[in-house]
């Protein structure tokens, strides 16, 4: 399959396959009429990239995770603390936001009751 029919079948964006093809971390060797196909194993490690990138990965963290994850044996726990770093600073960010939510919440409450 190619970058097109890929992009277009699994609505992966064109940038994010090209950036995939920067990385080198193709599973197809073979190219047609002088354009990469698309096999399986690339199109499960996209789909890894994906999620990834959905999760708040930046392109170099993905890049980076996907080539610890390719590694195999060993790289795991190099995979877990860059999970475990992505999923504190999401609840930082949740905390955040919750703070920004009860400041906003207050404002809401003092002006209804002044107009009680």
């Amino acid at each position: 399959m190619t970058i097109q029919e890929a992009s277009e079948r699994y609505q992966i964006p064109m940038k994010l396959l090209k950036e995939y093809e920067r990385w080198g971390l193709r599973g197809a060797k073979d190219k047609v009429e002088g354009a990469w196909q698309y096999d399986d194993t690339d199109l499960e490690r996209l789909s890894m990239v994906m999620t990834l990138c959905g999760i708040g990965f930046t392109a170099e963290e993905a890049e980076r995770y996907m080539r610890l994850l390719l590694e195999g044996e060993g790289a795991e726990l190099a995979c877990l603390r860059m999970l475990d770093q992505k999923r504190a600073a999401v609840l930082e960010e949740i905390h955040r936001r919750e703070r920004q939510l009860e400041q906003l919440d207050y404002l809401r409450y003092e002006l209804r009751k002044k107009n009680e």
